[in-house]
């Protein structure tokens, strides 16, 4: 049984961070290009499908029931998930995975371009499934509550199919109380090369749990468990190096790793950003940035040659800064802000600066999380 952390300080702050983009920045040419959004709907679960233009800019195009519920975290306010990759794109078989989190389901869709094709709704592998990590045929879910735990998948064309023996219990234990948001697990991510899953536990022990990957697709029985006191580590990307980088609602910092093959952890870098509520993480065009529901805003960092990190400067954003995705091209940054169910789109500018291009609310949105670009 983990320790369970009570209470963890948060900074607050905001330091204004909008900068003009590069001088002849180039346009892109347009593509098949997509952004969907999750609006984790209690009422009845969605995904909402929005052309990107060649300037970065949203425009409406479908919106497609998921056939489940989403859910509500106890204590929660603009992020009812809590967690990070609760929608996720897995371009190898063309499909779009979903988490029902009131339903204990996972649906399946098939993508063309901006649309959408409901292909499957399969049982999570347990209950409140929150995030999902795919990598070549394995797909992974986290649920996080009851007997919190991940679950393993295969995935063959647009469906999932269970692996027998795949569920790894986490050790926790989940409080029913408004303490539950804080107190979930956070995300479920494979390393680069899929031979390890790692699963961050926020302030439910301050762990970053680390599985291996067998080569039948089931994990180690236990994690290799990297305590990280009082860090309430959230979010996960990984560098071209393999090293992992860890979003910390803690002191709202961002933190660097060295992953080992035992699945140990040594401490590269952290830096802190002066922001609040620093909790997702994203990694685009070179780039990363930390979204901080306490701001509300963009923290964005560079990482020098051997994980050290240097701290640009936070940009604002609408109320309730949550989950973020960047366009395959790494030109523009795109972040779902839970107050209001707005999305807020960004252009990528020179030095990694953002500058705002425009927004879109999403209907029945508030409090959403899950968002990817294609």
């Amino acid at each position: 049984m983990k320790k369970v952390l009570v209470g963890t300080g948060l900074v607050f702050g905001l330091s204004a961070w909008v900068a003009p983009l590069a001088a002849g920045a180039q346009t892109p040419v347009r593509g098949d290009q997509a952004l969907f959004v999750q609006t984790d709907n209690p009422t009845g679960n969605q995904v909402v499908a929005y052309d990107r233009a060649a300037d970065g800019t949203l425009t409406l195009a479908g919106t497609y029931g998921t056939g489940g519920l989403g859910g509500v975290l106890n204590g929660s306010v603009v992020d009812h998930l809590a967690s990070q990759g609760s929608l996720t794109f897995d371009r190898a078989h063309g499909v779009l995975y979903a988490v029902n989190a009131d339903s204990d389901t996972v649906s399946v869709f098939a993508v063309e371009g901006d649309r959408l094709a409901l292909r499957q709704v399969i049982d999570s592998g347990g209950q409140f499934p929150v995030s999902i990590a795919a990598h070549g045929d394995l797909v992974y879910v986290l649920n996080a509550k009851g007997q919190a735990n991940v679950a393993g998948f295969r995935a063959a064309g647009d469906r999932l199919h269970a692996i027998h023996d795949s569920v790894r219990s986490l050790g926790l234990t989940i409080p029913g109380d408004t303490s539950q948001f804080t107190h979930t697990p956070g995300q479920v991510a494979f390393s680069p090369d899929g031979s390890q899953l790692v699963v961050t536990t926020k302030a439910n022990g301050n762990d970053i749990d680390v599985f291996g990957v067998r080569r039948d697709g089931r994990l180690d029985r236990a994690p290799t468990v990297n305590l990280e006191a009082g860090n309430v580590p959230f979010g996960v990307a990984f560098d071209g190096a393999g090293d992992l980088l860890v979003a910390n609602a803690g002191p709202d910092s961002l933190s660097t790793y060295a992953l080992h093959r035992n699945g140990s952890l040594t401490a590269i870098d952290s830096v802190a950003n002066g922001q609040a509520a620093t909790c997702w993480l994203v990694s685009v065009g070179g780039y990363f940035y930390t979204s901080n529901a306490g701001g509300p805003s963009l923290s964005g960092y560079q990482e020098a040659p051997g994980g050290t990190l240097d701290l640009l400067g936070s940009t604002s954003t609408d109320p309730g800064t949550v989950d973020a995705a960047g366009s395959p091209d790494g030109r523009y940054l795109y972040v779902q802000t839970g107050l209001n169910g707005i999305v807020d789109e960004f252009q990528i500018g020179s030095g990694g600066a953002l500058l705002p291009i425009g927004s879109v609310t999403v209907a029945g949105g508030a409090g959403g999380e899950g968002i990817v670009a294609s």
